[in-house]
Protein backbone atom coordinates (compact mmCIF):
# COMPACT_ATOMS: atom_id res chain seq x y z
CA UNK A 1 0.00 0.00 0.00
CA UNK A 2 2.91 2.07 0.85
CA UNK A 3 4.48 1.67 -2.63
CA UNK A 4 1.19 2.11 -4.30
CA UNK A 5 0.41 5.61 -2.36
CA UNK A 6 4.48 6.41 -3.01
CA UNK A 7 4.26 5.52 -7.07
CA UNK A 8 0.91 7.32 -7.62
CA UNK A 9 1.48 10.51 -5.50
CA UNK A 10 -2.55 11.33 -4.97
CA UNK A 11 -3.64 14.61 -3.81
CA UNK A 12 -6.85 13.24 -2.00
CA UNK A 13 -6.36 9.86 -0.17
CA UNK A 14 -9.89 8.32 1.07
CA UNK A 15 -8.79 6.03 4.08
CA UNK A 16 -10.32 4.05 7.31
CA UNK A 17 -8.53 3.65 10.78
CA UNK A 18 -7.37 0.64 9.87
CA UNK A 19 -5.57 1.49 6.71
CA UNK A 20 -4.41 4.53 8.05
CA UNK A 21 -2.63 3.17 10.59
CA UNK A 22 -1.26 0.46 8.31
CA UNK A 23 0.38 3.17 5.89
CA UNK A 24 2.00 4.79 9.07
CA UNK A 25 2.18 8.69 9.01
CA UNK A 26 4.90 8.53 7.21
CA UNK A 27 3.51 7.70 3.88
CA UNK A 28 0.52 10.20 3.88
CA UNK A 29 2.46 13.02 5.22
CA UNK A 30 1.85 14.72 2.14
CA UNK A 31 -1.15 14.03 1.18
CA UNK A 32 -4.93 15.53 2.16
CA UNK A 33 -6.65 12.50 4.41
CA UNK A 34 -10.23 11.71 4.30
CA UNK A 35 -11.17 9.38 7.26
CA UNK A 36 -14.18 7.48 5.85
CA UNK A 37 -15.16 6.21 9.25
CA UNK A 38 -15.43 10.17 10.64
CA UNK A 39 -16.17 12.35 7.42
CA UNK A 40 -19.45 13.96 7.50
CA UNK A 41 -20.63 14.08 3.78
CA UNK A 42 -21.85 17.20 2.45
CA UNK A 43 -24.60 17.74 -0.88
CA UNK A 44 -23.49 20.33 -3.48
CA UNK A 45 -26.01 21.74 -5.57
CA UNK A 46 -26.77 20.24 -8.88
CA UNK A 47 -25.01 22.26 -11.49
CA UNK A 48 -27.20 24.01 -14.14
CA UNK A 49 -25.53 21.61 -17.33
CA UNK A 50 -22.49 19.33 -17.29
CA UNK A 51 -19.11 20.80 -17.80
CA UNK A 52 -17.55 21.45 -21.21
CA UNK A 53 -14.53 19.36 -21.71
CA UNK A 54 -13.28 21.10 -24.61
CA UNK A 55 -13.21 24.20 -22.57
CA UNK A 56 -11.24 22.67 -19.72
CA UNK A 57 -8.94 21.76 -22.11
CA UNK A 58 -9.67 17.64 -21.94
CA UNK A 59 -9.64 15.00 -24.58
CA UNK A 60 -10.30 11.34 -24.27
CA UNK A 61 -6.97 10.80 -24.62
CA UNK A 62 -6.63 11.78 -20.29
CA UNK A 63 -6.81 9.56 -17.76
CA UNK A 64 -9.92 7.68 -16.09
CA UNK A 65 -8.28 6.13 -13.31
CA UNK A 66 -5.10 4.13 -12.37
CA UNK A 67 -5.28 0.25 -11.41
CA UNK A 68 -2.44 -1.63 -9.87
CA UNK A 69 -1.94 -5.07 -11.26
CA UNK A 70 0.43 -7.69 -9.72
CA UNK A 71 3.69 -7.55 -11.41
CA UNK A 72 6.61 -10.00 -12.33
CA UNK A 73 9.26 -8.72 -9.94
CA UNK A 74 6.85 -8.41 -7.05
CA UNK A 75 5.87 -5.06 -7.17
CA UNK A 76 3.02 -3.39 -8.40
CA UNK A 77 2.25 -1.93 -11.66
CA UNK A 78 -0.39 0.77 -12.47
CA UNK A 79 -2.36 0.97 -15.34
CA UNK A 80 -3.07 4.37 -16.86
CA UNK A 81 -6.67 3.81 -18.36
CA UNK A 82 -7.78 7.00 -20.79
CA UNK A 83 -11.50 7.94 -20.89
CA UNK A 84 -11.88 6.80 -24.16
CA UNK A 85 -11.15 2.94 -23.92
CA UNK A 86 -13.13 3.34 -20.76
CA UNK A 87 -15.56 4.25 -22.64
CA UNK A 88 -15.19 1.44 -25.65
CA UNK A 89 -14.93 -1.13 -23.15
CA UNK A 90 -19.04 -0.13 -21.90
CA UNK A 91 -19.32 -0.19 -25.98
CA UNK A 92 -20.03 -4.40 -25.67
CA UNK A 93 -22.52 -4.65 -22.68
CA UNK A 94 -26.18 -4.82 -23.17
CA UNK A 95 -28.96 -3.01 -21.64
CA UNK A 96 -27.51 -0.39 -19.91
CA UNK A 97 -30.13 0.52 -17.46
CA UNK A 98 -30.77 -3.35 -15.74
CA UNK A 99 -29.94 -3.05 -11.69
CA UNK A 100 -26.20 -3.57 -11.12
CA UNK A 101 -24.47 -5.61 -8.22
CA UNK A 102 -21.12 -4.29 -7.42
CA UNK A 103 -19.30 -7.26 -6.88
CA UNK A 104 -15.84 -6.54 -7.45
CA UNK A 105 -13.85 -4.40 -5.30
CA UNK A 106 -12.55 -1.02 -6.40
CA UNK A 107 -8.99 -2.39 -6.99
CA UNK A 108 -10.16 -4.53 -9.84
CA UNK A 109 -10.89 -3.14 -12.86
CA UNK A 110 -14.25 -5.27 -13.32
CA UNK A 111 -15.79 -3.13 -11.08
CA UNK A 112 -15.50 -0.05 -13.82
CA UNK A 113 -17.78 -2.05 -15.66
CA UNK A 114 -20.26 -2.68 -12.98
CA UNK A 115 -19.92 1.24 -11.95
CA UNK A 116 -19.84 3.08 -15.37
CA UNK A 117 -22.10 1.23 -16.98
CA UNK A 118 -25.30 2.18 -14.39
CA UNK A 119 -23.87 5.89 -14.33
CA UNK A 120 -23.94 6.34 -18.49
CA UNK A 121 -26.94 5.73 -19.17
CA UNK A 122 -29.07 6.23 -15.47
CA UNK A 123 -28.91 2.16 -14.37
CA UNK A 124 -28.86 1.99 -10.80
CA UNK A 125 -26.02 0.35 -8.59
CA UNK A 126 -26.71 -1.55 -5.95
CA UNK A 127 -23.99 -1.73 -3.19
CA UNK A 128 -23.59 -4.67 -0.77
CA UNK A 129 -21.81 -5.14 2.02
CA UNK A 130 -18.35 -6.76 2.14
CA UNK A 131 -19.41 -9.80 4.52
CA UNK A 132 -22.44 -10.18 2.42
CA UNK A 133 -20.14 -10.55 -0.66
CA UNK A 134 -18.08 -13.04 0.77
CA UNK A 135 -20.48 -15.55 2.09
CA UNK A 136 -22.09 -16.51 -1.25
CA UNK A 137 -25.44 -18.04 0.72
CA UNK A 138 -26.22 -14.76 2.18
CA UNK A 139 -25.85 -12.92 -1.22
CA UNK A 140 -28.17 -15.21 -3.10
CA UNK A 141 -30.84 -14.07 -0.73
CA UNK A 142 -29.56 -10.29 -1.06
CA UNK A 143 -29.77 -10.81 -5.05
CA UNK A 144 -33.15 -12.34 -4.57
CA UNK A 145 -34.56 -9.30 -2.16
CA UNK A 146 -32.85 -6.91 -4.05
CA UNK A 147 -33.97 -8.08 -7.46
CA UNK A 148 -30.46 -7.53 -9.46
CA UNK A 149 -30.77 -8.17 -12.85
CA UNK A 150 -26.94 -8.27 -13.71
CA UNK A 151 -24.02 -9.63 -12.61
CA UNK A 152 -20.12 -9.66 -12.93
CA UNK A 153 -18.25 -13.04 -11.94
CA UNK A 154 -14.97 -14.20 -12.42
CA UNK A 155 -15.35 -18.17 -13.13
CA UNK A 156 -14.50 -19.87 -9.94
CA UNK A 157 -16.49 -17.57 -8.14
CA UNK A 158 -19.27 -17.87 -10.69
CA UNK A 159 -19.29 -22.32 -10.26
CA UNK A 160 -19.13 -21.64 -6.08
CA UNK A 161 -22.19 -19.73 -6.95
CA UNK A 162 -24.11 -22.11 -8.66
CA UNK A 163 -22.80 -24.80 -6.14
CA UNK A 164 -23.96 -22.96 -3.61
CA UNK A 165 -27.40 -21.84 -5.34
CA UNK A 166 -27.72 -25.49 -6.00
CA UNK A 167 -27.79 -26.57 -2.32
CA UNK A 168 -30.45 -23.56 -1.33
CA UNK A 169 -32.40 -23.51 -4.48
CA UNK A 170 -33.02 -19.60 -4.84
CA UNK A 171 -35.16 -18.36 -7.47
CA UNK A 172 -33.51 -15.26 -8.87
CA UNK A 173 -36.28 -14.69 -11.51
CA UNK A 174 -35.10 -10.53 -11.85
CA UNK A 175 -31.36 -12.18 -13.55
CA UNK A 176 -30.84 -11.38 -16.63
CA UNK A 177 -27.19 -10.75 -17.89
CA UNK A 178 -24.31 -12.47 -15.81
CA UNK A 179 -20.88 -11.76 -17.13
CA UNK A 180 -17.81 -13.70 -16.61
CA UNK A 181 -13.62 -12.53 -17.09
CA UNK A 182 -10.67 -12.63 -16.42
CA UNK A 183 -10.15 -16.74 -16.16
CA UNK A 184 -11.03 -19.15 -18.87
CA UNK A 185 -14.57 -20.66 -18.64
CA UNK A 186 -15.60 -24.36 -18.15
CA UNK A 187 -19.14 -25.35 -18.93
CA UNK A 188 -19.55 -27.33 -15.98
CA UNK A 189 -22.80 -29.27 -15.03
CA UNK A 190 -23.33 -27.10 -11.52
CA UNK A 191 -23.25 -23.55 -14.37
CA UNK A 192 -25.60 -25.80 -16.90
CA UNK A 193 -28.29 -26.49 -14.12
CA UNK A 194 -27.78 -23.03 -13.00
CA UNK A 195 -28.70 -21.43 -16.30
CA UNK A 196 -31.53 -24.66 -16.89
CA UNK A 197 -33.41 -23.37 -13.81
CA UNK A 198 -32.65 -19.74 -15.13
CA UNK A 199 -34.14 -19.53 -18.94
CA UNK A 200 -34.59 -16.11 -18.82
CA UNK A 201 -30.96 -15.34 -17.82
CA UNK A 202 -27.35 -15.29 -20.33
CA UNK A 203 -24.02 -16.30 -19.88
CA UNK A 204 -21.91 -13.81 -21.20
CA UNK A 205 -18.22 -14.87 -21.89
CA UNK A 206 -15.90 -12.16 -21.91
CA UNK A 207 -12.30 -11.47 -22.42
CA UNK A 208 -9.69 -8.85 -21.28
CA UNK A 209 -7.46 -7.34 -18.77
CA UNK A 210 -6.34 -4.48 -16.95
CA UNK A 211 -4.09 -2.83 -19.80
CA UNK A 212 -7.19 -3.63 -22.17
CA UNK A 213 -10.32 -3.96 -20.33
CA UNK A 214 -12.98 -6.05 -22.62
CA UNK A 215 -11.92 -6.81 -26.20
CA UNK A 216 -14.10 -9.47 -27.02
CA UNK A 217 -17.38 -11.14 -25.43
CA UNK A 218 -19.31 -14.52 -26.67
CA UNK A 219 -23.41 -14.49 -25.74
CA UNK A 220 -23.80 -18.28 -24.89
CA UNK A 221 -26.83 -20.18 -26.15
CA UNK A 222 -30.41 -20.27 -24.53
CA UNK A 223 -29.69 -23.95 -24.23
CA UNK A 224 -27.20 -24.97 -21.83
CA UNK A 225 -26.86 -28.55 -22.54
CA UNK A 226 -25.52 -26.91 -25.94
CA UNK A 227 -23.05 -25.50 -24.73
CA UNK A 228 -19.15 -26.72 -25.49
CA UNK A 229 -16.77 -27.72 -22.33
CA UNK A 230 -14.20 -24.79 -22.91
CA UNK A 231 -16.87 -21.90 -24.55
CA UNK A 232 -14.63 -19.45 -26.70
CA UNK A 233 -14.89 -15.87 -26.18
CA UNK A 234 -16.47 -14.57 -29.56
CA UNK A 235 -15.61 -11.80 -31.71
CA UNK A 236 -14.02 -8.11 -31.20
CA UNK A 237 -15.75 -5.56 -29.81
CA UNK A 238 -16.41 -2.29 -31.63
CA UNK A 239 -12.62 -0.44 -32.81
CA UNK A 240 -10.97 -3.40 -31.73
CA UNK A 241 -8.10 -5.04 -33.58
CA UNK A 242 -6.94 -8.46 -32.81
CA UNK A 243 -3.83 -9.87 -34.14
CA UNK A 244 -2.57 -14.07 -33.49
CA UNK A 245 1.62 -13.49 -33.92
CA UNK A 246 4.29 -16.39 -33.32
CA UNK A 247 7.30 -15.70 -31.90
CA UNK A 248 9.20 -13.27 -34.43
CA UNK A 249 5.75 -11.06 -34.52
CA UNK A 250 4.43 -12.59 -37.96
CA UNK A 251 0.97 -13.65 -37.73
CA UNK A 252 0.40 -17.76 -37.34
CA UNK A 253 -1.96 -19.63 -40.36
CA UNK A 254 -5.74 -19.59 -39.88
CA UNK A 255 -6.17 -22.07 -36.72
CA UNK A 256 -2.81 -22.18 -35.51
CA UNK A 257 -2.20 -21.16 -31.81
CA UNK A 258 -0.27 -17.53 -31.58
CA UNK A 259 0.17 -14.54 -29.00
CA UNK A 260 -3.04 -12.29 -28.88
CA UNK A 261 -1.81 -8.78 -29.66
CA UNK A 262 -4.53 -5.98 -28.98
CA UNK A 263 -4.62 -3.16 -31.19
CA UNK A 264 -7.54 0.15 -31.62
CA UNK A 265 -9.41 2.30 -28.85
CA UNK A 266 -9.39 -0.07 -26.15
CA UNK A 267 -5.90 -0.08 -24.95
CA UNK A 268 -4.31 1.66 -22.09
CA UNK A 269 -1.77 4.70 -22.43
CA UNK A 270 0.80 2.23 -20.52
CA UNK A 271 2.40 1.47 -16.99
CA UNK A 272 2.40 4.65 -14.58
CA UNK A 273 6.12 5.93 -14.15
CA UNK A 274 7.08 2.67 -16.02
CA UNK A 275 8.87 3.27 -19.15
CA UNK A 276 10.75 0.57 -19.69
CA UNK A 277 8.07 -1.76 -18.68
CA UNK A 278 5.51 0.19 -21.11
CA UNK A 279 7.80 -0.09 -24.06
CA UNK A 280 8.20 -3.60 -23.60
CA UNK A 281 4.38 -4.84 -23.49
CA UNK A 282 3.02 -1.76 -25.39
CA UNK A 283 4.70 -1.83 -28.75
CA UNK A 284 4.20 0.69 -32.13
CA UNK A 285 1.64 -1.58 -34.79
CA UNK A 286 3.76 -2.86 -37.76
CA UNK A 287 0.39 -2.91 -39.69
CA UNK A 288 -1.90 -0.09 -38.76
CA UNK A 289 0.02 3.21 -38.96
CA UNK A 290 0.00 5.32 -35.42
CA UNK A 291 -2.00 2.45 -33.39
CA UNK A 292 -0.02 0.64 -30.70
CA UNK A 293 -0.18 -2.94 -29.77
CA UNK A 294 -0.31 -4.20 -26.21
CA UNK A 295 1.13 -8.15 -25.92
CA UNK A 296 -0.89 -10.04 -23.50
CA UNK A 297 0.88 -12.98 -23.29
CA UNK A 298 -2.24 -15.02 -23.87
CA UNK A 299 -2.55 -17.64 -26.13
CA UNK A 300 -5.48 -18.10 -28.42
CA UNK A 301 -6.45 -19.42 -31.94
CA UNK A 302 -9.40 -18.65 -34.59
CA UNK A 303 -12.00 -21.49 -34.82
CA UNK A 304 -13.27 -22.04 -38.30
CA UNK A 305 -16.31 -19.86 -37.45
CA UNK A 306 -14.15 -16.43 -36.81
CA UNK A 307 -14.76 -17.13 -33.21
CA UNK A 308 -11.60 -16.43 -30.74
CA UNK A 309 -10.64 -19.64 -28.68
CA UNK A 310 -8.70 -18.51 -25.52
CA UNK A 311 -6.16 -21.24 -24.95
CA UNK A 312 -4.75 -19.62 -21.50
CA UNK A 313 -1.41 -17.55 -20.71
CA UNK A 314 1.44 -18.64 -22.68
CA UNK A 315 3.63 -18.89 -19.45
CA UNK A 316 1.21 -21.07 -18.13
CA UNK A 317 2.69 -23.61 -20.83
CA UNK A 318 4.47 -26.14 -18.89
CA UNK A 319 7.48 -28.35 -20.57
CA UNK A 320 8.43 -31.61 -18.61
CA UNK A 321 10.86 -33.76 -19.63
CA UNK A 322 10.73 -32.04 -22.99
CA UNK A 323 7.22 -32.26 -23.22
CA UNK A 324 5.27 -28.70 -23.66
CA UNK A 325 1.99 -29.38 -21.88
CA UNK A 326 -1.10 -26.75 -21.98
CA UNK A 327 -3.12 -27.66 -18.40
CA UNK A 328 -6.13 -26.34 -19.84
CA UNK A 329 -6.24 -28.96 -22.25
CA UNK A 330 -5.94 -31.46 -19.04
CA UNK A 331 -8.52 -29.68 -17.03
CA UNK A 332 -10.67 -30.15 -20.16
CA UNK A 333 -10.45 -33.86 -19.98
CA UNK A 334 -10.69 -33.69 -15.99
CA UNK A 335 -14.22 -31.96 -16.24
CA UNK A 336 -15.27 -34.71 -18.36
CA UNK A 337 -15.68 -37.22 -15.74
CA UNK A 338 -18.81 -37.06 -14.07
CA UNK A 339 -17.20 -36.63 -10.83
CA UNK A 340 -15.82 -33.39 -10.97
CA UNK A 341 -17.64 -30.05 -10.95
CA UNK A 342 -14.09 -27.85 -11.28
CA UNK A 343 -10.67 -28.24 -11.83
CA UNK A 344 -7.22 -26.89 -11.76
CA UNK A 345 -3.61 -28.14 -13.17
CA UNK A 346 -0.47 -26.86 -12.30
CA UNK A 347 3.08 -27.98 -11.97
CA UNK A 348 4.91 -27.94 -8.84
CA UNK A 349 8.42 -29.14 -7.99
CA UNK A 350 9.31 -32.03 -5.34
CA UNK A 351 12.36 -31.93 -2.77
CA UNK A 352 13.97 -33.04 -5.22
CA UNK A 353 13.46 -30.44 -7.74
CA UNK A 354 11.89 -32.79 -10.03
CA UNK A 355 8.66 -31.16 -11.70
CA UNK A 356 5.62 -32.91 -11.64
CA UNK A 357 1.56 -32.09 -12.64
CA UNK A 358 -0.73 -32.09 -10.04
CA UNK A 359 -4.57 -31.71 -10.44
CA UNK A 360 -6.82 -30.22 -7.70
CA UNK A 361 -10.64 -31.30 -8.03
CA UNK A 362 -13.90 -30.13 -6.68
CA UNK A 363 -15.70 -32.89 -6.67
CA UNK A 364 -19.87 -33.96 -6.67
CA UNK A 365 -20.93 -35.74 -3.24
CA UNK A 366 -21.27 -39.03 -4.93
CA UNK A 367 -17.40 -39.42 -5.97
CA UNK A 368 -15.19 -42.34 -4.16
CA UNK A 369 -13.29 -41.81 -1.03
CA UNK A 370 -9.85 -40.53 -1.30
CA UNK A 371 -7.98 -43.69 -0.08
CA UNK A 372 -8.97 -47.69 -1.04
CA UNK A 373 -8.44 -50.11 -3.34
CA UNK A 374 -7.39 -49.24 -6.51
CA UNK A 375 -6.59 -46.21 -6.05
CA UNK A 376 -9.92 -44.23 -4.62
CA UNK A 377 -10.40 -41.19 -6.47
CA UNK A 378 -6.90 -40.52 -7.42
CA UNK A 379 -6.95 -44.07 -9.53
CA UNK A 380 -10.19 -43.48 -11.33
CA UNK A 381 -9.21 -40.00 -12.44
CA UNK A 382 -5.73 -41.50 -13.15
CA UNK A 383 -8.06 -44.31 -15.40
CA UNK A 384 -10.10 -41.86 -16.98
CA UNK A 385 -7.37 -39.42 -18.28
CA UNK A 386 -5.40 -42.42 -19.05
CA UNK A 387 -7.79 -43.23 -21.86
CA UNK A 388 -7.53 -39.81 -23.35
CA UNK A 389 -4.59 -38.25 -23.22
CA UNK A 390 -0.77 -39.61 -23.25
CA UNK A 391 0.94 -40.60 -19.97
CA UNK A 392 2.83 -37.29 -19.88
CA UNK A 393 -0.16 -35.29 -19.55
CA UNK A 394 -1.69 -37.63 -16.81
CA UNK A 395 -1.55 -35.96 -13.38
CA UNK A 396 0.84 -37.35 -10.62
CA UNK A 397 -1.50 -36.24 -8.28
CA UNK A 398 -4.95 -35.59 -7.64
CA UNK A 399 -5.69 -33.15 -4.70
CA UNK A 400 -9.83 -33.34 -3.25
CA UNK A 401 -10.86 -29.78 -1.94
CA UNK A 402 -13.57 -29.26 -0.81
CA UNK A 403 -13.69 -25.59 -3.32
CA UNK A 404 -11.11 -23.46 -4.90
CA UNK A 405 -9.33 -20.73 -3.31
CA UNK A 406 -10.31 -17.68 -4.07
CA UNK A 407 -8.62 -13.97 -4.05
CA UNK A 408 -10.46 -10.96 -2.83
CA UNK A 409 -11.27 -10.68 -6.10
CA UNK A 410 -12.95 -13.81 -6.51
CA UNK A 411 -9.99 -14.89 -8.55
CA UNK A 412 -8.35 -18.46 -8.23
CA UNK A 413 -5.76 -18.21 -6.06
CA UNK A 414 -2.76 -20.65 -7.00
CA UNK A 415 -0.33 -19.86 -4.07
CA UNK A 416 -2.76 -21.12 -1.12
CA UNK A 417 -3.62 -25.00 -3.35
CA UNK A 418 -1.95 -27.32 -0.87
CA UNK A 419 1.30 -29.61 -1.53
CA UNK A 420 -0.72 -33.07 -2.49
CA UNK A 421 -0.27 -35.37 0.50
CA UNK A 422 0.14 -39.51 0.11
CA UNK A 423 -3.55 -39.95 -0.49
CA UNK A 424 -3.54 -38.10 -3.28
CA UNK A 425 -1.66 -40.67 -5.11
CA UNK A 426 -2.96 -43.70 -7.06
CA UNK A 427 -1.91 -45.45 -4.26
CA UNK A 428 -3.54 -49.30 -4.33
CA UNK A 429 -4.62 -50.63 -1.00
CA UNK A 430 -1.86 -50.48 1.31
CA UNK A 431 0.40 -53.52 2.42
CA UNK A 432 3.63 -53.22 4.24
CA UNK A 433 6.54 -54.49 1.72
CA UNK A 434 7.95 -57.87 3.27
CA UNK A 435 10.96 -58.96 2.83
CA UNK A 436 14.45 -57.21 2.52
CA UNK A 437 14.17 -56.50 -1.05
CA UNK A 438 11.01 -55.10 -1.21
CA UNK A 439 11.84 -53.02 1.99
CA UNK A 440 14.95 -51.72 -0.32
CA UNK A 441 13.05 -51.03 -3.03
CA UNK A 442 10.37 -49.20 -1.13
CA UNK A 443 12.97 -46.86 0.62
CA UNK A 444 14.40 -46.15 -3.15
CA UNK A 445 10.93 -45.03 -4.58
CA UNK A 446 10.21 -42.88 -1.74
CA UNK A 447 13.44 -40.84 -2.15
CA UNK A 448 12.73 -40.71 -5.68
CA UNK A 449 9.23 -40.00 -5.37
CA UNK A 450 8.15 -37.48 -2.65
CA UNK A 451 5.85 -39.73 -1.51
CA UNK A 452 6.10 -40.93 2.45
CA UNK A 453 4.43 -44.56 2.38
CA UNK A 454 5.28 -47.12 -0.33
CA UNK A 455 3.37 -50.22 -0.20
CA UNK A 456 3.74 -53.80 -1.71
CA UNK A 457 0.85 -52.89 -4.46
CA UNK A 458 1.72 -49.55 -5.91
CA UNK A 459 2.49 -48.60 -8.93
CA UNK A 460 5.95 -46.87 -10.03
CA UNK A 461 4.45 -44.84 -12.52
CA UNK A 462 0.96 -44.37 -11.44
CA UNK A 463 3.03 -42.64 -8.47
CA UNK A 464 4.36 -39.80 -11.06
CA UNK A 465 7.50 -42.46 -11.77
CA UNK A 466 8.95 -41.77 -15.29
CA UNK A 467 12.00 -42.90 -17.35
CA UNK A 468 14.61 -40.65 -15.77
CA UNK A 469 13.87 -41.67 -12.63
CA UNK A 470 13.20 -45.17 -13.69
CA UNK A 471 17.31 -44.66 -14.71
CA UNK A 472 17.90 -42.86 -11.22
CA UNK A 473 16.60 -45.84 -9.35
CA UNK A 474 17.98 -49.04 -11.17
CA UNK A 475 21.39 -46.83 -10.03
CA UNK A 476 20.45 -46.78 -6.39
CA UNK A 477 19.18 -49.99 -6.84
CA UNK A 478 22.64 -51.54 -8.26
CA UNK A 479 24.36 -50.02 -5.26
CA UNK A 480 21.61 -51.38 -2.35
CA UNK A 481 21.17 -55.02 -3.51
CA UNK A 482 23.89 -55.20 -6.10
CA UNK A 483 22.17 -56.53 -9.29
CA UNK A 484 21.87 -54.94 -12.10
CA UNK A 485 18.20 -54.39 -13.29
CA UNK A 486 17.86 -53.83 -17.22
CA UNK A 487 14.75 -51.31 -17.20
CA UNK A 488 12.90 -53.05 -19.44
CA UNK A 489 12.11 -55.01 -16.41
CA UNK A 490 10.89 -52.05 -14.62
CA UNK A 491 8.71 -51.19 -17.01
CA UNK A 492 7.10 -54.92 -18.12
CA UNK A 493 6.63 -55.08 -14.12
CA UNK A 494 5.72 -51.88 -12.24
CA UNK A 495 4.32 -52.96 -9.08
CA UNK A 496 7.16 -53.06 -6.11
CA UNK A 497 6.13 -56.75 -4.91
CA UNK A 498 6.40 -57.73 -8.99
CA UNK A 499 9.45 -55.86 -9.74
CA UNK A 500 11.17 -56.95 -6.29
CA UNK A 501 10.29 -60.84 -7.27
CA UNK A 502 12.44 -59.84 -10.32
CA UNK A 503 15.01 -58.74 -8.42
CA UNK A 504 15.31 -62.20 -6.56
CA UNK A 505 15.42 -64.01 -9.37
CA UNK A 506 18.24 -62.14 -10.71
CA UNK A 507 19.94 -63.36 -7.01
CA UNK A 508 19.12 -66.43 -6.72
CA UNK A 509 21.03 -66.82 -10.41
CA UNK A 510 23.84 -65.18 -10.30
CA UNK A 511 24.20 -63.63 -6.79
CA UNK A 512 25.25 -60.02 -6.09
CA UNK A 513 26.61 -58.56 -9.35
CA UNK A 514 29.58 -56.16 -8.87
CA UNK A 515 30.51 -53.72 -11.01
CA UNK A 516 33.50 -54.23 -13.15
CA UNK A 517 36.72 -52.61 -11.79
CA UNK A 518 37.87 -49.50 -13.92
CA UNK A 519 41.52 -50.62 -15.29
CA UNK A 520 44.24 -47.94 -15.94
CA UNK A 521 45.46 -47.82 -19.45
CA UNK A 522 49.25 -47.78 -21.45
CA UNK A 523 48.99 -43.86 -23.00
CA UNK A 524 51.79 -45.22 -24.97
CA UNK A 525 49.41 -47.13 -27.52
CA UNK A 526 46.77 -46.07 -29.10
CA UNK A 527 43.51 -46.09 -27.36
CA UNK A 528 40.46 -47.75 -27.90
CA UNK A 529 37.78 -45.26 -29.44
CA UNK A 530 34.41 -45.15 -27.36
CA UNK A 531 31.29 -45.94 -28.66
CA UNK A 532 30.73 -42.73 -29.69
CA UNK A 533 34.18 -42.00 -31.58
CA UNK A 534 33.61 -45.23 -33.45
CA UNK A 535 29.90 -44.03 -34.57
CA UNK A 536 31.46 -40.36 -35.82
CA UNK A 537 34.27 -42.79 -37.96
CA UNK A 538 31.90 -45.28 -39.02
CA UNK A 539 29.69 -41.88 -40.90
CA UNK A 540 32.70 -40.42 -42.31
CA UNK A 541 33.78 -43.50 -43.86
CA UNK A 542 29.90 -43.75 -45.06
CA UNK A 543 29.80 -40.11 -46.39
CA UNK A 544 33.14 -39.34 -47.36
CA UNK A 545 34.56 -35.68 -47.89
CA UNK A 546 31.63 -34.57 -45.56
CA UNK A 547 32.46 -31.56 -43.42
CA UNK A 548 29.82 -31.73 -41.02
CA UNK A 549 31.53 -32.62 -38.05
CA UNK A 550 34.50 -30.18 -38.73
CA UNK A 551 34.61 -27.59 -35.63
CA UNK A 552 36.16 -24.71 -37.66
CA UNK A 553 38.29 -21.96 -35.25
CA UNK A 554 40.46 -19.53 -35.66
CA UNK A 555 43.20 -18.59 -32.89
CA UNK A 556 45.30 -14.79 -32.97
CA UNK A 557 48.09 -15.68 -31.57
CA UNK A 558 50.54 -12.84 -29.96
CA UNK A 559 54.53 -12.72 -29.74
CA UNK A 560 57.65 -13.93 -31.50
CA UNK A 561 56.49 -16.84 -33.96
CA UNK A 562 58.90 -20.25 -33.53
CA UNK A 563 59.32 -21.37 -37.01
CA UNK A 564 60.83 -24.66 -36.02
CA UNK A 565 58.50 -25.49 -33.73
CA UNK A 566 55.82 -24.29 -35.61
CA UNK A 567 56.96 -26.71 -38.22
CA UNK A 568 57.97 -29.47 -36.51
CA UNK A 569 53.79 -29.44 -34.91
CA UNK A 570 52.78 -29.23 -38.66
CA UNK A 571 54.60 -31.92 -39.65
CA UNK A 572 53.60 -34.26 -36.64
CA UNK A 573 50.40 -33.39 -37.65
CA UNK A 574 50.28 -34.50 -41.08
CA UNK A 575 52.54 -37.72 -40.53
CA UNK A 576 49.80 -38.42 -37.65
CA UNK A 577 46.64 -37.67 -39.89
Amino acid sequence: MRQIVGDAEPKLLLCDVAGRTALGAEAVADVTVVDLETATPTWGERPPSNPDPGALGLSSRHLAYVIYTSGSTGIPKGVEMSHGALVNSLAGIGTSKLRTLQFATLNFDVSCQELFICWKDGGVLVLVREETRRHFSDLLEFIEREAIERLFLPFVALNHFAEVWSAQRVQLPSLRELYTAGERLQATPLLRTFFEAHPNARLINQYGSTEISVISEHHLAADPSCWPQMPHVGRPIVNTRVYLLDGHGAPVPFGAVGELYIGGAGVARGYLNRPELTAERFIASPFVEGDRLYRTGDLARYLPDGNLEFLGRNDDQVKIRGYRIEPGEIVARLCEHAWVREAVVLARENDAGDKHLIAYVVCAPEAGSDEGGGGGLAGALRAHLSARLPDYMVPSAFVRLAALPLTVNGKLDRNALPAPADQAYALAAYQSPQGAVETALAQIWAELLGVERIGRNDHFFELGGHSLLAVQMSSRLSQAVGVELPLSTLFARPVLSDLAASIVELLSCSGPQELPSIAAVSRHEPLVLSFAQQRLWFLAQLNEGSTNYHIPLALRLRGMLDRSAWQRSLNRLVCTS
